[in-house]
Formats: structure tokens, C-alpha cells, sequence
């Protein structure tokens, strides 16, 4: 197990002297805990209180898999940068602005249409189309399915060329078959705000196997944060136990 960010904040914080935080944070199971279904993973208000403290002194990107539109809803905060379905959709104050892949979301809707069909008859299964990723979530289905649900999701990324699966927690995910990826979308927004500078110490805080680009990618350059109660081979340099943990750190982070 990584060591604690909490236990760790003085050595933090000493990296922190002289230079300012950017904060680039995953959603689902960093600032919101997992829950069984999308729609029911809500921000609790002290994190979005905090959040909006943050982000007027320092930038703070929120980076998720989620649709952007849909992110942007739930953490309803104005002056945050939103990197939604893994870094492919970006949008900020002012002209920020970028999209990864043409004539995706055209492939999205078709393959999103073709999941909902074969998928209709499994109990618990989810398909999430977002503008440049489908999420399959299959947390309430039955275990035993699980064969036959990645073996349609097989089938769906088949059909249409440029769609690739990947795995998240508890679901596959169709997203687009580029080299993007989180952490690549990182070191887009370091350099699109003039953050990759010594004067700039980025954090990253997230959960999810996806966000192990972001680790990587900041390796050398800032700080990683991994959010689980459990010891997990990762890229982060240090480690928190869940979404209270990380308002907690978000809180020491206001006094820097």
C-alpha cells in the first residue's frame, strides 16, 4: 500500500513551498462515492464547497470518464476546466476547448444503439452512451452473464471500426481507438493553462484503472494520489483511503 497523503502532509507540504497547486481530480469514487448506479453518484456539498474555495485561488480540472455535460451537471461549479469521457472532450473559461477523434460520436450512437439491443434481455446491465466513450456497467448484473456481456460488447466494438474496449470497475467501456487517454490529455491541459512549470506542482487524485495514465504521465512532474482502502499495484506515489479522505486533503490544500 502506497504511503497515506494524510500521514505524509508535511513532506507534501514542503514540496509545496514556493510553488502553487493545480489540482486535477477524477469524479466517480474520488469526490463522489462509487455508487450502484450513475445517476445516484452525487457530490456531497462540503467537497463542492471546497472545490469552489479551491478554484478561486488555484486551477482545478476535473477529469472523469463521464460525458463532460454530464460532469459539469453534477459538480454545477462555473470556473472549473472539465475533461469529460477520459480527456477526448475538454472545456474551460474562456476558449478552451478540445475535441479527440472525428466523426466519433457518430460511431458512439451507432454502436450505443446496437448494445442497447443485444443487452436489452441481461437484468442490471447499464449501457451509458456519452459523446465519445459507452460505458456498460455491470455492477447488478448477475455474475454469471458477465461472459456474454463482454462477448456483445466484443461484437459492438467490432461493428464499427475505430472503437476499442477497455475495462473500468464494474463495466467495459467502447471508447474511441486513438493513443489519448488520460494522461495524455494531462499533459494537453499542463500546457494549454502554462502550468508546466517549476513555479506549478500538479496533483492528480483517482480511483479507477484509467486513471493510471494520469499517474504515469505526472511521474517526475507532480504528485499522484490513489484513492483505495486496499493495497493495488499502481503509478500514484502515495495513497488515500476514500472520498472523505481526499475532502480532507482538499481542505489542507486551502491552507497552502
Amino acid at each position: 500500500m502506497r504511503p497515506s497523503a494524510l500521514d505524509r502532509w508535511d513532506e507534501i507540504a514542503e514540496r509545496l513551498r514556493g510553488r502553487r497547486p493545480a489540482l486535477f481530480l477524477d469524479y466517480d469514487g474520488t469526490l463522489s462515492p462509487i455508487a450502484p448506479r450513475p445517476d445516484l453518484a452525487t457530490l456531497p456539498e462540503e467537497t463542492r464547497e471546497v472545490l469552489r474555495r479551491l478554484a478561486g485561488r488555484f486551477r482545478v480540472v476535473i477529469v472523469s470518464g463521464r460525458g463532460r455535460e454530464d460532469v459539469t451537471a453534477l459538480v454545477a461549479l462555473s470556473g472549473l476546466i472539465y475533461a469529460g469521457s477520459h480527456g477526448y472532450d475538454i472545456a474551460g473559461p474562456g476558449t478552451l476547448r478540445l475535441e479527440v477523434g472525428e466523426g466519433i460520436p457518430e460511431k458512439i450512437e451507432r454502436a450505443a444503439e446496437q448494445l442497447r439491443r443485444d443487452l436489452g434481455g441481461i437484468e442490471g446491465v447499464l449501457v451509458e452512451p456519452k459523446r465519445f466513450a459507452i460505458s456498460i456497467h455491470f455492477r447488478l448484473a448477475d455474475e454469471s452473464r458477465l461472459p456474454e456481456i463482454e462477448r456483445t460488447v466484443d461484437a459492438a466494438a467490432a461493428a464499427e471500426p475505430g472503437l476499442r474496449k477497455a475495462h473500468g470497475k464494474k463495466l467495459f467501456e467502447l471508447r474511441p481507438d486513438l493513443e489519448w487517454d488520460k494522461g495524455k490529455a494531462l499533459l494537453w491541459l499542463l500546457a494549454a493553462l502554462d502550468l508546466d512549470y517549476t513555479g506549478t506542482l500538479p496533483f492528480y487524485i483517482g480511483d479507477d484503472l484509467t486513471d493510471e495514465d494520469a499517474f504515469r504521465a505526472l511521474q517526475g512532474r507532480g504528485i499522484g494520489i490513489l484513492v483505495a482502502s486496499e493495497p493495488r499495484e499502481t503509478a500514484a506515489e502515495y495513497q488515500l483511503r476514500d472520498t472523505e479522505e481526499v475532502r480532507e486533503l482538499l481542505e489542507r490544500l486551502e491552507g497552502v
